[in-house]
């Protein structure tokens, strides 16, 4: 008897911790969610071509960079560049906005993100003072791809960032990171063993070849200290609640189309409860609808979004029609 008692006691106890430890997984809040933008790099354009030998987009292959280090690090959850460029493509993004807060804003609001990071390069060349801001706006003619002269140099490279509330346009936090190469050669893409190049105007600058040579170096060291402060940064985001609220617009097999889309909130991945609404309930002086009885009908997940209406597969349930009553919580 006093054994069975016992047997009955520690698996209370167990129960107990199970559900307490479950409450409190349940209750653990995500993580903040932010897209990056492509890099401007406006103030250092002139001098691309002759470190690389073609105008390279040194602003993508920052950000790529970044949010390597990012997901590496785990503090934020990364909108995946797929969803990003998709976005851009369909509102005509320009690279000229690529560091305007409020066209950020606006971008970061169709992603249902948190925040948007944009940012700049400031500094891309060497430590020589006379050519220029980051070595690149000078006397470059004539020193041969990736050269500046026969004179060794060090590599430099200068980056800010901003943490924008994509509410308000409201700049929430800055990030800076600055990088020198430890070594010195007579070319920036100088250093390294194995250089392969580029192609079609891209490049790796995540890949062992680039961050070999003195300025893939200085790239990185700049990067990886921008990264920690963009980390200590998630502390002034607070996470954004966005309630939906829409119908269903059309049914089509296995397809339910809402009236509701990326700028209410709506994001790709998104489930939606669909109810059925059965009552209204008026205010008998004036008409005005106090309150909906409605009853739970199923659920649906959204699978395409575009400004005004959601594309959505059916999770559970059936029978859903036009008229039906969407609402979700982004989070």
């Amino acid at each position: 008897m006093k054994k069975t008692w016992w047997i009955a006691w520690i698996s209370v106890l167990v129960l107990a911790f199970a559900v307490g430890s479950w409450g409190q997984a349940a209750a653990t809040p995500r993580k903040k969610r932010i897209a990056i933008m492509d890099f401007e790099y406006a103030t250092v354009h002139a001098g691309i071509s002759q470190i690389f030998g073609q105008d390279i987009d040194i602003g993508k292959g920052v950000a790529d960079l970044l949010v390597t280090n990012l997901v590496k690090d785990g503090s934020y959850s990364i909108i995946e560049r797929k969803a990003l460029d998709k976005i851009l493509a369909e509102q005509n993004f320009s690279n000229s906005d690529r560091a305007n807060p409020a066209t950020a804003a606006k971008i970061g609001k169709l992603l249902g993100v948190d925040a948007i990071l944009v940012g700049s390069i400031t500094q891309f060349g060497n430590e020589t003072k006379n050519l220029g801001l980051g070595g690149v706006g000078g006397n470059w003619g004539g020193h041969g791809l990736g050269g500046f002269s026969h004179k060794n140099s060090k590599a430099i490279v200068g980056l800010s960032a901003r943490l924008v509330d994509i509410d308000t346009g409201e700049i929430l936090a800055v990030a800076e990171g600055k990088g020198e190469s430890s070594r010195s050669s007579t070319s920036m893409l100088g250093g390294g063993g194995n250089w392969r190049g580029f192609g079609g105007g891209a490049v790796d600058f995540g890949s062992s070849d680039f961050q070999s040579t003195i300025i893939g170096e200085a790239t990185k060291l700049a990067t990886d200290k921008l990264t920690t402060d963009v980390v200590v940064g998630k502390d002034k985001l607070q996470i954004r609640t966005v309630v939906v609220q829409g119908l269903v617009a059309a049914v089509d097999g296995g397809q339910v189309v809402l009236n509701v889309g990326g700028k209410a909130g709506v994001k790709v991945g998104d489930e939606l409860s669909v109810e059925r609404v059965s009552k209204e309930i008026k205010d008998p002086a004036t008409g005005q609808v106090l309150r909906r009885l409605s009853s739970p009908i199923g659920v649906v997940k959204v699978t395409d979004v575009d400004d005004v209406s959601s594309m959505c597969t059916v999770v559970s349930g059936s029978g859903f029609k036009t008229g039906d009553a969407v609402k979700t919580k982004t989070q």
